[in-house]
This record gives C-alpha cells, sequence and structure tokens, in this order.
C-alpha cells in the first residue's frame, strides 16, 4: 500500500492526526489518507464548536461521508443536519459551495474524497471571507510551493 511522507496513518478510526495547518479553518482535526493519481480523501474530525469554512472549488469534485456523528452544512439550499452514514456529492463551482459547524455536544467524524487533477494548481473560492486562494503542487518562483491568497475587493473596488 501506497502512504504518504508525513502522513499520520490511513486508518479512518484511529485517533493520530496529521501536524500542522487547520485546514478547516475552525479547530478541526485532518488525517489525509493516501492518494492516487486522480483521487484523493482526507479525514476530519470537528468537536463541538468547531467548524470548516464555507467554500467552492474550481478543479475539484467532493464527497462528503460523514463517519459519525452529525453537523450542520450549509450549501447555497441553507442548513441542513447531516448524520452518520449520509453522502452529499458537491460540484465544481458554485454549485457546490459548502461549509460544516458541529453545534452539537459530540464529536463528528467525517471523510472527504475528491477529484485531484495530478501536477495542476486547485482554486478554492471563500465567500463568507472575501477570498480566492490558489495552491499548487509545484515550486513557484519563490522557490516554496505555490499558495496564493486573493482579497476579493469589497463593493467591488480595485485593490
Amino acid at each position: 500500500m501506497y502512504q504518504n511522507t508525513g502522513m499520520s496513518d490511513d486508518n479512518i478510526w484511529s485517533d493520530e492526526w496529521d501536524a500542522g495547518e487547520d485546514w478547516s479553518g475552525g479547530g478541526g482535526h485532518a488525517k489525509r489518507l493516501p492518494r492516487g493519481e486522480k483521487l484523493g480523501a482526507t479525514v476530519y474530525e470537528l468537536g463541538p464548536g468547531n467548524f470548516c469554512v464555507y467554500h467552492f472549488h474550481h478543479a475539484s469534485e467532493e464527497m462528503l461521508v460523514v463517519l459519525d456523528g452529525e453537523m450542520t452544512m450549509k450549501t447555497e439550499q441553507g442548513e441542513q443536519l447531516v448524520r452518520r452514514g449520509e453522502v452529499v456529492i458537491f460540484p465544481v463551482g458554485p454549485a457546490g459551495a459548502h461549509g460544516f459547524r458541529n453545534a452539537g455536544d459530540a464529536v463528528c467524524r467525517y471523510l472527504m474524497a475528491s477529484s485531484r487533477h495530478a501536477g495542476m494548481p486547485e482554486v478554492a473560492e471563500y465567500p463568507e471571507l472575501g477570498q480566492i486562494t490558489v495552491q499548487g503542487p509545484s515550486r513557484s518562483q519563490t522557490g516554496d510551493q505555490l499558495w496564493l491568497i486573493h482579497d476579493v475587493p469589497k463593493d467591488g473596488a480595485e485593490s
């Protein structure tokens, strides 16, 4: 079995989490699972009061599988509770916008699987934060991995 370098483990039920930045933006734990060239998955855990920022992707379609617990899911259609065993698809673009928050008293663990385009950058938008991010697997001219955050001008004003 292929295992990513720096990955804690590949068991969705263990409580070993990847060290580093909180990708949920709201205090969650994350564990990257083995990835293929065109498919990836990450297990997340949101404790009470934790959240995942509302966003959408321009290149990656995603699938949510709630493994345990429940959380409030926000989409373009509004908010609804998603519980253990439920599966939701988020298409590419604004129609696939989603965010989660755990308003309950127990932990919610979920898996997000996504399409991947090996070697290609991904653009994600965060409408409530007014930000667009660009992430790439290759090094930029700075020598670091490509990672940009663009603050969208408010009210159409140029920055």
